[in-house]
């Protein structure tokens, strides 16, 4: 299958993976570059200078603006906002808009909200309604507002015991002075 655009949306972007649906009422960019398999859901808005990656789920409501790269695999629940301008004015634009770097896996709840300059790590999960204000390291959960760390999770979605393994797939990481990784056995 080639991709699926919805006759109510518009679509100026040619940079679009094979397989991926958008649905109607969503607008794209002429430069955004999306990759496979995405599934763009309804009333989104997805700017220029925004890279998406293969597998990604945008839920209905989000607007991705300019600055912002969403990397494989990765979940953004409905009405999820990003801010790439930390100082606003009417009519008065920065001259580089604050990046934003959502890692491998990662899932951001329904109607949280995104501060410029911040990275969402890898197979971190982002709970409804949170504020994040600051980076999140990969395989943590956070929530709250601000959100704050709550615990380790696995891949698979699912917090970590004491002894830093998944009871529900049975995958096992090692404590680092960075947070928790795979380990290899």
């Amino acid at each position: 299958m080639q991709i699926f655009k919805h006759p109510l949306s518009d679509v100026q972007s040619t940079n679009i993976g094979k397989d991926t649906k958008i649905w109607q009422y969503v607008v794209i960019l002429k430069d955004a570059i999306i990759g496979e398999n995405c599934n763009i859901c309804s009333h989104c808005f997805i700017e220029n200078d925004v890279k998406i990656g293969n597998n990604v789920t945008v839920k209905c409501g989000v607007f991705i603006w300019d600055g912002i790269t969403v990397e494989d695999n990765v979940h953004i629940g409905p009405n999820v906002t990003f801010v790439n301008h930390n100082i606003h004015r009417s009519k008065v634009y920065p001259e580089e808009f604050d990046k934003i770097y959502i890692h491998e896996g990662a899932s951001l709840g329904a109607n949280s909200t995104i501060k410029g300059g911040v990275n969402i790590g890898r197979y971190a999960l982002v709970g409804a309604g949170s504020v994040v204000t600051k980076n999140i390291p990969d395989f943590t959960m956070w929530y709250g507002n601000p959100a704050t760390f709550k615990a380790y999770i696995c891949k698979c979605g699912q917090k970590v015991n004491e002894s830093f393994t998944c009871k529900s797939c049975g995958l096992n990481y090692c404590l680092t002075d960075k947070g928790i990784i795979e380990k290899n056995d």
